[in-house]
């Protein structure tokens, strides 16, 4: 009897699963017959004749959206940039462009050792022809299709360079751009204590720094050499910067907290909806060094592979993570072949570093829409790190020292925009000699108040936030009926927040400072120049070489 009633059992369930997949089959047929018939109807009555590969592609990115950030589809003339995003490098110049106020397309940003900067292209040039086609009118996406190309390729860019009566033409061969996922290495001695703003006695010349700005394919073995290159040069301890980082491939970050963990170790699982979304990696190498004291500095840019590794050197109580905190991805994304020669990124599990936690914020929507709805809804499981300290689920990787950061002026986030800053960028570097070094340089006074100038003459506009708060309070004060009654202190109010361009300049000086600095930097000393300028102002470097100089603290931090 009771086999019986567990046949009958098993055979109700069987049943109710059958029929719930054939509810779901029939619903997924449902609506692609809909959505055909909708389209079929739209081409055939349609006031205005529709674009099918426009159209179309709207549906389904916004179907896409709707499921998290991640999940992308790239048609046929998209895989150009689905090949950057994957391997970090394409078929072009190496340089970034930007489109100015005036609709004109310059160099941005010219690559080290890439094309365009080989043949002599600088920040500011004007882009005016590729071969005999005229880029007047183009946007960024259509010029930057018509430079890059297959390797090998040739091609006649005419430019106009500023302050220059005549405009230029070069002969340019695209390569494959493969950019460098380490921009600067270097180690933190006296020759560097300037551009630390610190005193070469008071530093610790002992102290590696290693700058990582993506998990490219090969990554691994680029950190690697860096690691062996500052040892030989006498590092005792290491500074990992992964600020910024956006991540990539999840093989690279496993192999990277391999140098400093030992073999066989679990460091990441993913699990998802099918069997191969479930896999589990280890580190398959004896480390490289076991022992070096290690400082990861994170902050809330610092997503997915840069979270693997911060999060499980924290949880195997490996390094001290400083900053702020990270982005919160954990989820994994596969390519799959679609028709016609496209390819579709989707999201196919979450991973799990070795406490048992996932750093998935429970939102997937943009970051921009997320609320304080996910503190409610986050994992409230405590997972613990090998030493016993207690770490966060679902809510990216906590630092163990949090450094408090200035929130970015409006100004000086309106300004890094402008044209004005190219413009003086330019203006500069025609009118000084070049510098030395990255830790010769220092942006004087004079040239202060020669920025200043060009800024009020270019009649710059920004959004002040004191001024839109006041006409809010104003409305707000008048349909409750106390604005007349106040009117002579809103009038003095409104008097003293009078906009004064000079003195918000003046006001806001020592981080307008640093982006003058950073835009004049990087013409002469490229992405490697840019991140030792930053260094030079940078609040969580003092507090990570506090921590590596003081060994009771840093094992404190990790309970040793």
């Amino acid at each position: 009897m009771k086999r019986l009633t567990f046949l009958l059992f098993y055979i109700f369930t069987w049943c109710l699963a059958l029929h719930a997949q054939d509810d779901r089959t029939f619903s997924v047929l449902k609506n692609l017959d809909v959505f055909h018939n909708i389209y079929r109807n739209l081409d055939a009555f349609y006031v205005d004749t529709l674009d099918a590969d426009k159209v179309i592609k709207v549906g389904i990115d916004a179907m896409l959206h709707s499921l998290d950030p991640y999940t992308e589809y790239y048609p046929e003339e998209d895989q150009s940039e689905l090949k950057m995003l994957t391997q970090a490098k394409y078929g072009g110049i190496g340089s970034v462009i930007r489109m100015m106020k005036d609709s004109t397309v310059i160099i941005a940003e010219p690559y080290e050792g890439m094309p365009a900067a080989e043949v002599g292209l600088q920040v500011g040039d004007v882009l005016l022809k590729v071969d005999d086609k005229d880029l007047k009118g183009m946007g960024t996406p259509e010029v930057s299709n018509l430079l890059r190309g297959e390797p090998g390729t040739t091609f006649v860019l005419k430019f106009q360079r500023p302050n220059e009566s005549k405009p230029r033409e070069v002969k340019i061969t695209r390569q494959n751009i493969k950019l460098s996922p380490i921009p600067y290495y270097g180690l933190l001695n006296s020759q560097l204590s300037t551009t630390l703003n610190s005193q070469p006695s008071t530093l610790n010349s002992n102290i590696g720094y290693i700058n990582l700005s993506q998990f490219t394919n090969d990554c691994y073995s680029d950190v690697r050499k860096a690691i062996i290159s500052l040892k030989s040069q006498g590092a005792k301890s290491l500074i990992f910067d992964l600020r910024g980082n956006p991540g990539g491939a999840l093989d690279q970050a496993v192999r990277i907290v391999n140098l400093f963990v030992p073999k066989d170790i679990t460091i990441v699982e993913t699990k998802g909806k099918v069997q191969g979304g479930n896999q589990t990696y280890k580190t398959m190498d004896q480390p490289l060094d076991e022992e070096i004291p290690i400082v990861v500095m994170v902050n809330n840019n610092s997503a997915s592979a840069s979270e693997i590794v911060a999060g499980s050197l924290q949880d195997l109580d490996r390094a001290v993570i400083l900053g702020s905190r990270t982005y919160g991805k954990g989820l994994v994304q596969s390519i799959r072949e679609l028709p016609y020669n496209g390819n579709l990124k989707l999201t196919t599990a979450k991973y799990y570093i070795p406490s048992g936690r996932c750093i998935q914020e429970i939102d997937y929507k943009q970051k921009r829409e997320r609320s304080n709805q996910k503190d409610a809804t986050a994992d409230s499981t405590v997972y613990r790190t090998r030493n016993g300290r207690p770490v966060l689920s679902g809510k990216g990787i906590k630092p163990d020292v949090e450094v408090e950061h200035d929130t970015l002026q409006n100004i000086v986030y309106y300004l890094s925009n402008e044209d004005v800053l190219i413009n003086y960028g330019t203006k500069y570097c025609q009118t000084h000699p070049a510098p030395k070094s990255v830790a010769d340089f220092k942006l004087t006074d004079a040239d202060f108040e020669d920025f200043k100038k060009m800024v009020i003459e270019s009649d710059f506009k920004y959004d002040r936030l004191s001024e839109k708060r006041l006409e809010d309070l104003k409305k707000v004060a008048e349909f409750e009926g106390y604005y007349e009654d106040a009117k002579a202190e809103f009038d003095a109010l409104e008097a003293k927040l009078t906009h004064n361009l000079s003195h918000e300049l003046d006001h806001h000086a020592k981080d307008i400072r640093s982006l003058i600095s950073l835009e004049i930097i990087k013409r002469y000393f490229f992405e490697s120049g840019s991140v030792q300028e930053m260094l030079k102002d940078d609040t969580d470097l003092p507090r990570a070489i506090e921590i590596l100089s003081n060994m009771e603290e840093y094992n404190k931090i990790l309970n040793k």
